[in-house]
């Protein structure tokens, strides 16, 4: 999506800009200060706007990805600890997620059989519906990307994948073809 935000501004200022110029007047240097904190702070705008555009489904972006995981897997059902390592949360995370999930109807879980230790969750009918129904309003705001163009979309993410390479997030070189 390019373009102006379509609302009003929440704050005054750029609170990453005035952290920032202070950062420098007490410790020096502030790009990668300033470049965590707008990391961080788009992190929380997208997801609230996520969040709210989910809401109507009754699942949060957390469960939503989820979901979607399952929905890519092979065989629609993933071991909860493939899904943790994934999703990259805490174990106590994806118990949470899978947990309200299965209460909704939206997955199930099952031993695997595989591996008696382990659990895996499986999507439902009713789950693969509600990551349609959802996929189509996440799309509709355009996963709440606003202000930038395609190629500036694209450039984002090239910049963004290189600093969690770098960070040891997966290894270089080519990409797996499925998830499952």
């Amino acid at each position: 999506m390019s373009g102006q935000a379509t609302t009003q501004p929440r704050l005054p200022f750029d609170p990453v800009e005035r952290a920032g110029s202070l950062w420098t007047e007490h410790f020096g240097d502030a790009s990668a200060m300033r470049l965590a904190t707008s990391i961080m702070r788009v992190q929380q705008l997208l997801l609230a706007e996520l969040d709210a555009a989910l809401k109507p489904y009754d699942i949060t972006f957390a469960r939503y990805e989820a979901l979607v995981l399952l929905t890519f897997s092979r065989d629609g059902y993933l071991p909860l600890s493939k899904i943790g390592a994934r999703l990259m949360v805490h174990p106590t995370s994806v118990t949470n997620a899978i947990d309200r999930l299965e209460a909704q109807g939206l997955v199930r879980r099952e031993p695997d059989p595989g591996d008696r230790r382990r659990t895996r969750a499986h999507i439902t009918d009713d789950g693969r519906a509600r990551v349609a129904e959802a996929t189509e309003a996440l799309t509709a705001i355009d996963f709440a990307i606003t202000g930038l163009t395609a190629a500036e979309q694209d450039q984002a993410f090239d910049l963004l994948k290189r600093l969690r390479a770098s960070a040891g997030d997966f290894p270089e070189g080519p990409e797996p073809s499925t998830l499952g």
